[in-house]
């Protein structure tokens, strides 16, 4: 199974000292967790003013700076919360000149199908994120399931009951749809381990880093990224 590592999201140096944030620090995280055995890499470039950024001057030297440092495929973020309105984060997307291989799309938001199908034709994969039940069927519904590099369950729920029942109705609304596209399933902070567990047990991929969680199964702050994925692979057995 193939364990993606997620190197920042929102978070900063304040939440954990090895956060990367620059594109240096991103493409050293990235060279250790290629090392510990991560399979894939998701990260969250950042404009000059510290914060997440959409816009080509933040992505494109955090995807060139990665692209030099290690030999798997990485993606970014294309939330809402980066830029609202959709057509402003087409634009941003529109001013990328270095493209990282995928991008995640979280399916429920405004305008997700719209920039999908501009990431397609740029030749930037697509991973789907999905939240609940109602985004597994939207994504179902509008035929690009099919044409994705990987689907994402992604349950936001602090509470592990309530989130593998979000499990299950994003399962339910998948069916057999797609069964070329592989399916990654990861929770969050709370729940973190406990669905990278339930992703190894259902053959699912899974992710783990920074943006997930900073503390080992335990409860024990983790050194780095690498450090969890190298505990998330050896749960898997």
């Amino acid at each position: 199974m193939l364990v993606k590592a997620c190197l920042n999201g929102a978070r900063r140096r304040t939440d954990h000292p090895g956060v990367p944030v620059t594109p240096e620090e991103l493409a050293a995280a990235g060279r250790a967790v290629v090392a510990a055995g991560a399979g894939a890499i998701h990260m969250h470039p950042r404009g000059d003013d510290g914060a997440e950024s959409l816009d080509g001057s933040a992505i494109d030297p955090a995807v060139a700076a990665l692209r030099a440092a290690v030999d798997v495929p990485f993606g970014v973020s294309t939330g809402a919360w980066f830029l609202p309105d959709p057509a402003d984060r087409l634009a941003a997307i529109a001013t990328w000149t270095e493209r990282p291989d995928f991008a995640s799309v979280n399916i429920h938001e405004p305008g997700a199908l719209d920039i999908a199908e501009a990431l397609l034709a740029e030749g930037v994969g697509v991973e789907a994120g999905l939240w609940h039940g109602e985004a597994a069927a939207l994504l179902v519904d509008s035929g690009l399931a099919s044409r994705c590099t990987r689907i994402l369950l992604e349950p936001l729920m602090q509470d592990l009951d309530d989130a593998l029942a979000a499990v299950a109705d994003m399962e339910a609304a998948l069916g057999d749809v797609a069964p070329g596209v592989p399916r990654l399933l990861h929770g969050y902070q709370a729940t973190a381990w406990a669905v990278v567990d339930f992703a190894i047990e259902r053959g699912y991929d899974t992710r783990i880093g920074m943006e997930d969680t900073v503390t080992l199964p335990d409860g024990a702050l983790a050194a780095d990224n690498a450090e969890l994925v190298r505990t998330a692979l050896a749960r898997v057995g």
